[in-house]
């Protein structure tokens, strides 16, 4: 099944290629931040990424959507 409609007539390198991505920026930005990096499958998109720092807790709907997840790298302690 596809994640998004928009790449489905595309076929599986399409969606592969979202996802990769979307995962290779969630381990950019986990080296700029103390929250951990979530994967999510988007309508639009196919995946997206967010940072939890942008949202908190995560709403219950996004948490169903969660594909993959990178821990935040950025630390105070040396």
């Amino acid at each position: 099944m596809y994640a998004s409609l928009n790449i489905a007539a595309a076929g599986p390198a399409a969606d592969q290629a979202a996802f990769i991505a979307a995962l290779d920026q969630a381990h950019a930005r986990s080296f700029h931040s103390y929250f951990t990096q979530y994967v999510l499958t988007d309508d639009d998109a196919g995946y997206i990424a967010v940072d939890e720092g942008d949202y908190g807790a995560l709403p219950k709907a996004m948490l169903d959507r969660v594909i993959d997840t990178v821990p935040g790298r950025l630390s105070d302690e040396f």
